[in-house]
């Protein structure tokens, strides 16, 4: 009877459920030009669809980030991290890869590179070393008591794992199983939030298709495929108007649930000072370089 009962209390009509649904902002990303690639979408008096840009990722959604190495998914999130605790949100880290006193090497020398005071957000940042403890990787549930924990004490609002590949390695089977759990988990605590994922080399660079498979672009709100070229012949020089050897970037949102957002592949540049920026259309450089 009692499972009749909470079967029963999942079923509901969608102006009921709606009363209990959050209103989706947007939450700065801390990427010059991606805040504009998520839009909201409404009808005018006249029946019109208006476009209006989000301004940064949905709020309350679990943002997937993945590319191969060197495609500046670690740089992203921690331009999150600090543009958020700039403004003054407590932000929480789990890293998964890189132990946590070199990440927060980087994080501080990319809130200097941002003009950010470190000493002004650094009692904003919470961080999760699951890289040097075992238990935090290989047992889901004390990562989760121990995210909850500093959810709680420090009432934090956004989280970024960094990267989720880490918490299925060597067991790729239970990908999809170990995304969804850390998904509905994040939701239960209505965090804002980044996965990141690594690409095996050998995947296709702008498909969404991570090392765990096509399971966690499937379960998580919405990816971001990041990419890099090098250019190695003189076809790839004229199309793309670079020099042999240059790398040319890529970002592009492939999906998201919560809004709309721009489908375009563009350019994406990380500068001398490893800052991540995004760039006009793919299509647009290709043009120009075209009438050159």
């Amino acid at each position: 009877m009692d499972d009749k009962k909470i079967a029963f209390e999942s079923v509901g009509t969608a102006k009921e459920i709606a009363r209990s649904a959050p209103e989706i902002k947007g939450v700065r990303t801390g990427v010059e030009g991606l805040d504009e690639m998520f839009f909201t979408t409404k009808l005018d008096e006249n029946g019109e669809v208006l476009i209006k840009p989000l301004g940064g990722y949905p709020s309350g959604g679990v943002i997937h980030i993945t590319g191969v190495p060197d495609t500046g998914k670690s740089l992203m999130a921690e331009q999150f991290l600090i543009t958020q605790a700039s403004e003054g949100i407590n932000v929480c880290l789990v890293t998964v890869e890189q132990p946590a006193p070199f990440y927060v090497a980087s994080l501080k020398q990319r809130a200097a590179t941002l003009g950010v005071n470190w000493e002004k957000i650094e009692d904003r940042i919470v961080v999760i070393d699951a890289a040097t403890n075992s238990d935090l990787r290989n047992e889901l549930q004390v990562l989760f008591d121990t995210l909850a924990y500093g959810i709680k004490t420090y009432n934090v609002k956004a989280t970024v794992v960094d990267s989720v590949t880490g918490l299925y390695e060597a067991k790729e089977m239970m990908a999809r199983q170990t995304v969804r759990a850390l998904y509905n988990f994040i939701k239960k605590w209505h965090q804002t939030s980044i996965f990141i994922s690594q690409k095996r080399s050998g995947h296709e660079e702008l498909t969404a298709e991570a090392a765990g498979g096509y399971g966690v672009g499937h379960i998580v709100d919405a990816t971001i495929v990041v990419a890099k070229k090098e250019i190695l012949s003189r076809y790839d020089q004229s199309l793309f108007g670079a020099e042999i050897g240059d790398l040319i970037r890529t970002i592009r949102i492939d999906g998201c649930r919560l809004s709309g957002h721009d489908t375009k592949t563009r350019v994406m540049e990380i500068t001398k000072s490893g800052i991540v920026r995004v760039g006009p259309p793919l299509a647009e450089v290709v043009r120009k370089s075209g009438k050159k």
